[in-house]
């Protein structure tokens, strides 16, 4: 078992309601113990209501169309994190946690997840994998990440991603994870080389304003320093989306 960490929860002093909604979900990969799932020691009472654990024999999801380590998304995984995906691949029963919740004030439904998870780990669990960011992790690396002195920090919970934008020449700044705080990702688009750092750190700052509960809406007109002009947001996406599976919050970079 793990050294216990308890796992803070934040209050989002931005938080302005929405009709977005918290969407979790992580596969557990294992040989998981009949006990009460020890998520106590990490600061969590349990699952939140709207989220719920189910236990599968490997060998039936294998055959689902959502299975995540077979086709593309099962060689990104084997690519990424070999010897996490062969434990996972091998592991006889798969923990599916899963919920949608209404949008919060505060993040105690993520820290009473994360303690369900880091407890799974305690109890045979040797792989996480979260569709989210695209990420699957073993034990270590997972308790590495999230169970650290004062909570991981927001960018933790998040994936980041920098993409060629053929046509222009320019880049594509963009995210996946933000359906876990209620809200849309972020992308931006035209991004010349000059300005990537920039483009991160701003990225990185609408992300935390999010997480901490801020909501833009369609044609905010957002100040941005060092640019004069600023730049105007553009809502669209959903959850059939291919890149985002998610609404995304979107801006151009000036010319």
């Amino acid at each position: 078992m793990s050294d216990p960490i308890t796992i803070p929860a934040w209050q989002r002093p931005h938080w302005q309601a929405s009709d977005e909604k918290i969407l979790l979900q992580f596969y557990v990969f294992g040989k998981f113990d009949a006990v009460r799932v020890p998520s106590l020691a990490y600061g969590s009472d349990g699952l939140p209501e709207g989220v719920t654990a189910s236990n599968h024999r490997h060998g039936e999801l294998r055959g689902w169309d959502g299975y995540p380590l077979q086709g593309a998304p099962g060689r990104m995984y084997k690519a990424d994190a070999p010897q996490a995906w062969q434990q996972a691949l091998d592991a006889p029963e798969v923990m599916v946690v899963r919920g949608t919740l209404d949008d919060s004030r505060e993040t105690g439904y993520l820290r009473d997840t994360l303690g369900v998870l880091a407890g799974l780990l305690d109890i045979g669990g040797v792989a996480i994998l979260d569709p989210q960011t695209l990420s699957l992790m073993d034990a270590a690396q997972w308790r590495r990440h999230y169970l650290v002195a004062d909570g991981a920090p927001i960018r933790s919970h998040l994936l980041i991603l920098c993409d060629g934008e053929a046509e222009s020449g320019r880049s594509w700044v963009h995210t996946r994870g933000m359906r876990k705080f209620g809200r849309p990702d972020i992308s931006i688009r035209q991004v010349p080389d000059a300005a990537l750092d920039r483009a991160g750190l701003l990225c990185e700052s609408l992300v935390q304003m999010q997480a901490l509960g801020a909501h833009f809406v369609d044609g905010q007109q957002l100040d941005i320093a060092g640019l004069p002009e600023g730049v105007r947001v553009k809502l669209g996406g959903g959850l059939a989306d291919p890149d985002f599976n998610n609404t995304f919050v979107e801006l151009s970079w000036p010319a």
